[in-house]
């Protein structure tokens, strides 16, 4: 999922603004973290960790210009090599890209380039892509032109940011998978995966980029260009459901009320007889709150969070997922003794955390424990930059909804109905979503997949 930015700063200050653009965006990454910095030359830090610990307040050297990234992988191990921004050197001076997204042709694309002379220094599809911009900006005149050249050979989710000598372009794939927005701060502007990183420096949120648009941020001026047409959108149905922040804005929606109002449609669509609803923390929170608003029920806290560690579902090992669920929560007993709990969860993926989180409940002493998701069952993989990569890891592409609810030991299981799902986002002006995660239709060709 990765998070991106880039930021123009009149005052040489860029550098401290993709700082806490990152730090606003570390849920959608905490494998590594990068800046890329222009003034008189181009500079850049990546390292592995989060951002508060791989940058000082030294590394944010004087620049107008700067680039950064916040890594979850997908296509390519999680270590240095893959960190982002990614930097070539070219002819018509230096490259930096950060890329949010998967490229499904990424493998064809790789061995295209290296039959022509490229050398590789990671195993991530984002270099790919890098690579490809040293060589197009050498023949193609003008921006546009680049990026309607690069496009043609790109398929999948890719919303970049890239730095350009002293200038940066950000822009959004034809299919609009991976968000993208353009913020106003106070002496220049940025761009970035979120609204919520654009409110964090108390910007002014300016508008989302369009699918197959890309912005020019160059000598303080913006320039909107659309550089290729779309006949549909495909934006990443999983945004809403788990990826982004509460807090963010994307294409017109707002995220917590689009949460909050498919926790409502899941109680209208499965009722139970409870004491309370409760939450996993912190994504099903507010799922849980709207489906305690519709059913009657109060809302009470069973678990609390660990602040000091990670989202486990975007952690890169099973093993390590599985020791921070035991690390990530604890029950509070007395709410939970004896108790009949509607436990609300945003998804179920691989039923591990739901499973230890289900016995916890048990062993504090709650009398039942129904679960219901704010989300339908996920039977296939993500190809666009989730790591959901075989349905051997999806425990619904497998079982059944009575089946799961037996490997989870809940006495109820309910998940929200596609129809509630896309009901709650078009209630809010949503409209043309990847649900391939949902359905196993595809919006884009990959192969061995059934395509929409």
């Amino acid at each position: 999922m990765c998070g991106i930015a880039g930021a123009y700063s009149e005052n040489f200050i860029a550098g401290k603004y993709i700082y806490y653009a990152l730090f606003s965006l570390q849920h959608r990454g905490q494998e590594s973290a990068g800046i890329a910095f222009y003034s008189d030359g181009l500079r850049y830090k990546k390292q592995m960790g989060l951002v508060s610990e791989v940058f000082s307040k030294e590394d944010l050297i004087p620049a107008k210009y700067a680039i950064g990234h916040v890594r979850y992988s997908t296509t390519g191990l999680s270590r240095l090599e893959n960190a982002q921004p990614f930097v070539v050197r070219s002819k018509i001076g230096n490259i930096a890209v950060a890329h949010n997204g998967n490229l499904v042709n990424h493998a064809e694309l790789r061995r295209k380039l290296e039959n022509e002379g490229s050398v590789f220094t990671s195993d991530s599809d984002s270099e790919i892509i890098a690579q490809m911009l040293s060589k197009i900006l050498l023949i193609e005149g003008d921006y546009k032109e680049c990026l309607q050249e690069l496009n043609s050979k790109l398929i999948g989710s890719h919303s970049c940011v890239l730095l350009i000598n002293d200038k940066i372009i950000a822009y959004r794939d034809p299919l609009g998978f991976r968000p993208l927005c353009v913020g106003e701060i106070e002496d220049g502007y940025i761009v970035c995966s979120e609204s919520c990183a654009i409110d964090s420096l108390e910007g002014k949120f300016i508008r989302d980029l369009e699918p197959g648009e890309a912005v020019i941020i160059e000598d303080g001026e913006l320039e909107f260009i659309k550089f290729a047409k779309s006949n549909r959108k495909a934006v990443c149905i999983f945004e809403y459901i788990y990826f982004a922040r509460p807090d963010s804005i994307i294409d017109g929606i707002n995220v917590y009320k689009a949460r909050t109002e498919m926790g409502r449609i899941l109680a209208e669509e499965s009722p139970t007889n409870a004491d309370f609803v409760s939450a996993v923390p912190d994504s099903g929170i507010t799922a849980a709150i709207g489906y305690a608003t519709r059913s009657g029920l109060p809302y009470m806290e069973c678990l609390i969070k660990n602040r000091y560690v990670g989202r486990t579902f975007i952690m890169p090992k099973q093993e390590l997922r599985e020791l921070l669920v035991k690390l990530k929560v604890n029950v509070i007993k007395e709410n939970a003794m004896n108790k009949r709990i509607v436990l609300v969860d945003d998804s179920i993926v691989r039923a591990t955390t739901s499973k230890k989180i289900v016995e916890m409940l048990k062993r504090a002493g709650a009398k039942e424990v129904h679960v219901r998701v704010g989300s339908p069952p996920i039977i296939a993989p993500c190809y666009f930059g989730i790591d959901m990569k075989t349905r051997k890891e999806l425990v619904a592409s497998s079982h059944s909804v009575e089946e799961i609810k037996e490997i989870v030991g809940a006495d109820s299981l309910c998940y929200l109905s596609l129809k509630g799902l896309l009901t709650a986002l078009k209630k809010l002006g949503g409209k043309e979503f990847c649900t391939a995660c949902l359905t196993g239709k595809y919006p884009v060709p990959v192969p061995g997949e059934l395509t929409e």
